[in-house]
């Protein structure tokens, strides 16, 4: 035992002590965890607020490794906000919260404790009470009997005493006499049961109260050494997170690099025109009059007069550009960008028409589908659909062509270049000028389907995207569709493109279209 007995106030006080020690340790983790909230809010703020990302991907400067690297540090920086946060949310679960239920646990303990030596010390007060009341009551009624006894002895020798008065002294004297021995046994009793239980007190009750309470502050001190080492574990968990962070934003550095940059401004910005040629001398002295003073100079003339026709040529390099008017096929760009956006323009009509054409081909097929089974659907509501699709192809189609022409003319405008049919017939002439000339009257939708037809005819066995489970049977007695049992298993060769079929395979190679919504479809990853 460790504790000094007769130091019960000095114990109780130091046990509250060390409770507040870690009430005021949680208050403290709580505002570390408020500093790193609001750190990393601060730092998810900054990025976000630098972060260009607004900026379209087509934006010039998105090209240049320098801001591609500006980009990867606000993203690296967000993460180590991140890594901030969790931080701060580890330390308020694992050391805040744990820490204030322990406390409350011990808290209770110690109550429990404490209320068991109040009444271990009630009991020995009460205890010591009775022992007290029995003695004085002792004492007081052995004095009474003295009293009585020095009476019954005088009153014995008084010879003027008749015999029934000495009787009655001595009959008092003897129940007093009683009386204080009854009390000694009582007062001895009492005395007894007091010295057991005071012994009791000291050397059983309090001492286990004493222990528990020395357990219960060794646990609380062993808790907050622990919470002091995941105030710092907690750090260190994430520091190899931030570590790669920082890491990734050292690469950003690295991975700028300058001469692709100039490159990529040379790229966007080159406009392909030609170096203008040397400056033609025009000689005017064939003109002067010979019969003039030769030290007649006359006035001489400046230098824009000198130039003469040149005057009028185009300094492009020097010259303050107006803004040029947009036109459709792009003619007020420089040669080169005019052709990139051109190019571009070709790649947004073809992604278009292939939408389109994928589109018509699925409202073929439903509308064969209705025709052979007119429950399903009647046939005659596509009609607009399929109206609208084959206008759209036929538009798009004429506008593929359009700048495809523009398009080569700017490419071959040099050059002079015959461009022939598959059949070996001249289909377009560019002469050295750009202009060009139609050698036959190309057929828009042989130029724009050809690839197509040849793809068809060229079509192997699709490879499986998936399987699907029939989940109904279907009798597949329509034209191109194929038929199948409940349960069965089969390979997915063609997804639903929004027409309510899926393309699918049996083992067998048989091939056909069912109904989307007759099978539960797992697509290969």
């Amino acid at each position: 035992m460790d504790w000094m007995l007769d130091q019960y106030d000095i114990i109780e006080k130091h046990t509250q002590s060390g409770l507040e020690l870690v009430e005021k340790y949680v208050k403290f983790v709580k505002e570390r965890t408020e500093i790193e909230q609001n750190y990393a809010k601060q730092l998810r703020n900054l990025s976000k607020k630098y972060n260009l990302k607004r900026s379209g991907k087509d934006e010039p400067d998105c090209r240049f490794s320098s801001y591609q690297s500006f980009l990867e540090v606000l993203n690296e920086m967000n993460d180590y906000a991140g890594q901030r946060e969790l931080i701060a949310e580890n330390m308020m679960m694992n050391i805040c919260i744990d820490l204030t239920k322990y406390l409350q646990e011990l808290k209770q303990e110690r109550k429990m404790y404490l209320m068991e030596a109040k009444r271990a010390q009630q009991s020995l007060e009460s205890t010591y009470k009775q022992l007290d009341s029995s003695k004085k009551r002792f004492e007081r009624e052995w004095r009474e009997a003295e009293r009585t006894a020095q009476y019954a002895e005088k009153t014995d020798q008084d010879i003027n005493a008749t015999k029934a008065d000495v009787e009655k002294a001595k009959q008092q004297a003897h129940m007093r006499s009683h009386v204080a021995e009854e009390c000694k046994n009582d007062y001895a009793a009492q005395l007894q049961k007091y010295n057991k239980e005071q012994n009791q007190f000291y050397f059983n009750d309090m001492p286990l109260i004493f222990n528990k309470l020395q357990d219960l502050d060794e646990r609380r001190v062993r808790k907050l050494a622990q919470g002091y080492i995941l105030f710092s574990d907690t750090e260190k968990h994430v520091m190899p997170i931030i570590g790669k962070c920082l890491e990734g934003i050292t690469k950003a550095g690295t991975n700028v690099n300058e001469r692709n940059d100039s490159m990529v401004v040379v790229e966007q910005n080159k406009s392909g025109f030609e170096r203008p040629g040397d400056v033609e001398f025009e000689d005017y002295s064939q003109g002067i009059n010979r019969a003039s003073s030769d030290s007649s100079l006359g006035t001489p003339k400046g230098p824009m007069e000198l130039l003469g026709k040149n005057r009028n040529k185009n300094f492009w390099l020097f010259s303050k550009k107006s803004k040029p008017t947009v036109t459709e096929d792009f003619a007020h760009l420089p040669p080169e960008q005019r052709r990139k956006r051109l190019q571009q323009k070709l790649d947004e009509i073809c992604r278009e028409l292939q939408k389109e054409v994928d589109q018509s081909e699925a409202l073929g097929k439903m509308k064969d589908v209705y025709e052979k089974n007119p429950q399903m659907g009647d046939p005659a509501s596509l009609a607009s659909q399929i109206s609208q699709t084959s206008q759209n192809i036929e538009r798009l189609s004429g506008e593929l062509n359009k700048y495809e022409v523009i398009r080569t003319s700017i490419v071959y405008s040099r050059y002079e270049v015959i461009i022939y049919h598959y059949d070996g017939s001249p289909l377009w002439h560019f002469g050295p000028d750009g202009a060009h000339s139609d050698e036959s009257t190309p057929d828009p939708s042989q130029a724009i389907y050809a690839e197509f037809d040849d793809d068809f005819e060229d079509e192997e066995l699709t490879v499986p995207i998936g399987k699907c489970t029939a989940m109904y049977s279907f009798p597949g007695a329509s034209e191109g569709t194929i038929s199948m049992q409940e349960g069965e298993v089969l390979a997915v060769v063609e997804e639903d493109k929004g027409d309510g079929w899926t393309r699918v395979r049996r083992n067998n190679g048989d091939e056909g279209y069912i109904p989307s919504s007759y099978v539960t479809i797992n697509l290969n990853k």
